[in-house]
């Protein structure tokens, strides 16, 4: 019976983690191979083979440094995104419910949204100086744009009769705002976390090479300095899968409210 056809009679459970161990196994074997295979005469090439980041990983996983490092990255992340939210959330809500505002900033925010938020890094150094704060600026920059276009999005997909049954019944705008905007919009506004954080993640390491001493930017340059070659593929994996748990937590969150 061929592979496929046997895990698709398995119980739907199993079968759910089947079949993504099964594709996590096959890039390992063409990891492997493109090491032993197609780089086996490269001594660098070894140098980044499964069997040595295992090792590292391992050694990594019993000791502090990389949850010391993982911990500075998450705390900027999370300030990123709280300063994302407090400017995000009002702009959205704006460009969503003022029609005038909305075209007045539609065609600025779509035209700094297209900007590389790792174009800003000479001008954030320059203005901010090296440290947390650059970091933090060009994480909250990547993360407040699907902020603002997903409650946007949200609060235009309210449907009108809903704001004019709360206001029959009485509801004044902060009750309004709060039992009908707020419930109609959290489902766009987890979505638009979840894109932000997908941007925040790509832009957190090469954000962590501006002057910081601590985070998994700055660990993967203190690898390479030191030509620790298995430990830097060890964090590039555990990059991933950080980033993932991060984009788990947040798509759960988001079924969770969906009800899907």
């Amino acid at each position: 019976m061929p592979v496929s056809s046997r895990l698709n009679s398995l119980p739907a459970t199993i079968a759910h983690v089947a079949w993504p161990l099964c594709g996590l196994l096959l890039a390992v074997a063409l990891w492997w191979l493109a090491i032993h295979g197609l780089g086996r005469d490269s001594l660098m090439a070894a140098r980044f083979s499964p069997e040595r980041t295992w090792l590292a990983m391992l050694e990594l996983a019993s000791g502090q440094d990389i949850w010391l490092h993982a911990l500075a990255s998450l705390q900027r992340v999370g300030f990123g995104l709280l300063i994302a939210l407090l400017i995000g959330v009002p702009l959205g809500l704006l460009a969503g419910s003022c029609a005038t505002f909305n075209r007045l900033t539609s065609t600025t925010f779509q035209f700094l949204r297209m900007i590389s938020p790792l174009s800003w890094m000479p001008l954030a150094v320059m203005t901010l100086g090296v440290g947390e704060a650059p970091v933090v600026f060009l994480i909250a920059f990547a993360a407040v744009w699907p902020i603002v276009l997903n409650v946007a999005s949200g609060i235009k997909a309210i449907d009108p009769l809903w704001l004019t049954l709360a206001a029959s019944l009485g509801a004044n705008a902060g009750e309004r705002l709060w039992h009908v905007t707020v419930p109609a919009i959290a489902a766009h506004l987890l979505t638009g976390i979840r894109l932000a954080i997908g941007l925040i993640w790509v832009v957190l390491v090469p954000a962590e090479m501006l002057g910081v001493n601590a985070g998994l930017g700055y660990f993967i340059l203190d690898t390479r300095d030191r030509m620790a070659y298995g430990e830097l593929m060890a964090c590039v994996l555990f990059i991933g899968l950080l980033g993932f748990a991060l984009d788990w937590l947040t798509r759960l969150a988001h079924q969770r409210w969906s009800g899907a």
